[in-house]
């Protein structure tokens, strides 16, 4: 049966697009391997995706594979980590020619700075409490894989230091917090650049998780655009519908696309691919219909 196509436009309809392009595998810190998640993305009825596993693209390959035998269009992406006005923020490369150009050398230095990231969050972690850090860390991952800061919150609850994970984030690992180390990202125009040279839509992550007033992720929008970006999300996750339609007005005022992801990384939670709020009617466009990516998904492979 051949899939419909995407709409062109946000039209508030009821029942959600089968589309989510921002997810999670075992390439970073998601619990499903490449090819486990493009079965539960098809299982949930899923017809478009991305993988964009953090600064790297390694889990592509399999899931391109995996999508092939599904039937699913598969995109290929990465979530890259970057740092604005010392904020750390995440910028989306949707890459539909792959990776080339500066974004081969960036993703280098972007696994460089993990390492070095990791090794200073294990010596912070090991000051409240969690001895030997990095191999526990290391044993909550399950393979050689760059570490994040949720392999050192399952150490942290593994260890008995806290309770959960929301816990381990609240007192060690969020913003702001002894595990919160982003002075080794690159800025966040840097990273968009590299998107650009490969050919892809450069999508900022999430606006609406940065804590940020509408004025101050107005001045991100801004430079975010000035930088070349594309696009931002408009949907991530579950959000009050409207605040999804006032960030959609600040899209439109600077001619970004919208994207949608559920930022799933793991089964049980409250997400899953493809879960996310309903799109309010809207004339900001989608991102699927922007040049770079609207022969890729108009392809059907």
């Amino acid at each position: 049966m051949p899939m419909s196509p995407l709409p062109l436009r946000f039209e508030g309809d009821p029942a959600p697009l089968s589309i989510d392009l921002h997810m999670h595998s075992t390439a970073s810190d998601g619990a499903l391997s490449p090819m486990d998640l493009v079965a539960l993305c098809a299982a949930q009825g899923l017809t478009h995706m991305a993988l964009t596993d953090h600064d790297t693209l390694d889990g592509v390959a399999e899931a391109a594979e995996a999508a092939r035998h599904e039937g699913l269009v598969l995109i290929p992406g990465t979530e890259l980590s970057t740092q604005w006005r010392g904020i750390g923020i995440h910028v989306v490369g949707l890459l539909p020619e792959g990776v080339k150009g500066a974004l081969v050398e960036g993703l280098e230095a972007q696994a460089v700075a993990r390492v070095k990231r990791a090794r200073t969050i294990a010596s912070r972690m090991e000051k409240v409490g969690l001895d030997d850090a990095l191999a526990r860390a290391r044993e909550q991952a399950g393979s050689e894989r760059p570490l994040g800061r949720p392999d050192f919150a399952r150490a942290l609850v593994a260890a008995g230091v806290v309770p959960d994970v929301a816990t381990a984030f609240k007192k060690y690992l969020g913003a702001g917090k002894p595990g919160d180390v982003k002075a080794l990202w690159p800025d966040m125009a840097e990273a968009v650049g590299w998107v650009l040279s490969a050919g892809g839509v450069a999508v900022l992550a999430h606006p609406l998780r940065y804590s940020l007033t509408r004025r101050k992720r107005g001045l991100l929008l801004d430079d975010f655009s000035v930088a070349g970006g594309q696009a931002a999300e408009l949907v991530s996750g579950f959000q009050n519908p409207d605040v999804t339609r006032d960030l959609s007005r600040q899209l439109q005022e600077r001619g970004l696309y919208a994207s949608l992801g559920s930022d799933f990384h793991f089964s049980g939670g409250h997400l899953a691919p493809g879960s996310m709020s309903l799109v309010p009617r809207t004339a900001t466009l989608p991102v699927w219909t922007h040049p770079r990516l609207a022969p890729r998904f108009n392809s059907g492979a």
